[in-house]
């Protein structure tokens, strides 16, 4: 087996991060501790960056699908990026992913509903976790992981 040496490296996982499967691991700080650092995994920007395209390519202008069918499938990526991702710290991926999700639904539903401003009134936080549906992967990840439901 031969190895390009201008792409591997050893690295030291005790001092600098690296990716693998779509996770960076490497130090860390656990949320909302900026005092002591521990070996953990979270998700990769690649990854993060990955869940917002397809993401963004379901919530395009032209998508004339039902609400319900594009919540479905909005609630499926986000099902399925949460239980690949439920190891290590990931409340920071969460926080950017789920921002990112309720400002494109919210968009995609102004353009739908043709609503003048942002929307922020008519589709409010509540609303779109709420009636709407959209699943919250913060509020998924304070669930049980799916494998110790079982």
């Amino acid at each position: 087996l031969i190895l390009n040496e201008a792409k591997t490296s050893l690295k030291n996982a005790r001092k600098e991060r690296f990716e693998f499967l779509g996770y960076q691991f490497g130090p860390h700080y656990p949320y909302k501790s900026k005092v002591r650092m521990c070996l953990s995994a979270s998700p990769s920007k690649k990854s993060v960056q990955r869940l917002r395209t397809k993401v963004g390519e379901l919530l395009v202008p032209g998508n004339q699908a039902p609400w319900p069918e594009v919540c479905d499938e909005l609630n499926s990526i986000l099902r399925g990026w949460s239980n690949y991702f439920s190891y290590g710290t990931r409340a920071g991926a969460y926080r950017s992913a789920n921002h990112y999700v309720r400002e494109g639904v919210r968009r995609f539903l102004v353009r739908r509903h043709k609503v003048a401003g942002r929307g922020n009134r008519r589709f409010s936080y509540e609303m779109i976790y709420g009636e709407l549906g959209v699943l919250s992967l913060e509020r998924l990840s304070r669930t049980a992981p799916p494998w110790a439901l079982r």
